[in-house]
């Protein structure tokens, strides 16, 4: 048995070696645009290919001819769409869930195989670590238990993809909407939250949140 792991992030680096370890078999890992093809696939002939995170479209002959599955951080079908991390925390929530679905020619639409729990506590960086051990257990339940994905139900919620602008600390008016900002953009690869006056930009990291106030880590830099 071949399968891929798909995903550039850090805390996936160690994914594809980890299941070669739990399930054995051959795990190949890709974490390019330019290695994620039909042609590399056609090389490999993997059973499945699991994206744990991937930013890019992902064309039809790869999703048609491949079992692909998409690992999404919302409990579908509420919450399809981009950014999925900072609008459920944006939203007030304490807890999601990872779902694994078939990929399809929509966005985060395909049918389930399976759902699991995760805390969202912390900084994004430590959600993301911690759901990276979450997603292997995953793949490990759809490597040995095969199950059939089913539809979707339930009306679905729509996330749009958030914009720098929105990582403006001016965009907040209290602390606890402070401290979600800032420890829902504190990680590699997303706009901190940040503050501009007329000569220097703020951006914010490592908060903790006490009763009355805020303290955080700030990195000044000329505008």
């Amino acid at each position: 048995m071949t399968n891929v792991i798909v995903s550039a992030k850090p805390w996936h680096a160690a994914m594809a070696k980890n299941m070669q370890l739990f399930c054995g078999g051959e795990w190949v890992q890709i974490t390019t645009k330019e290695g994620f093809t039909p042609e590399s696939l056609a090389r490999i002939k993997p059973d499945y290919v699991f994206i744990p995170h991937w930013s890019h479209l992902i064309p039809p002959e790869i999703y048609e001819n491949y079992k692909c599955v998409i690992f999404h951080m919302t409990d579908l079908p509420y919450g399809r769409g981009g950014s999925p991390l900072q609008n459920l925390i944006a939203r007030g929530h304490l807890t999601t869930k990872i779902s694994a679905i078939q990929c399809s020619d929509g966005i985060d639409n395909g049918p389930l195989f399976l759902k699991a729990p995760l805390n969202l506590e912390g900084t994004a960086r430590q959600i993301f670590e911690r759901s990276a051990a979450i997603i292997q257990n995953m793949i490990y339940s759809i490597i040995t238990l095969n199950p059939k994905p089913v539809p979707q139900e339930g009306p679905p919620v729509i996330f749009r993809r958030r914009k720098k602008t929105e990582s403006n600390i001016d965009t907040v008016d209290n602390l606890d909407e402070l401290y979600n900002l800032i420890r829902m953009l504190d990680c590699d690869g997303y706009p901190l939250a940040y503050l501009n006056n007329n000569n220097f930009t703020f951006e914010f990291t490592d908060a903790t949140h006490q009763r009355e106030f805020i303290t955080a880590s700030v990195k000044v830099a000329m505008k």
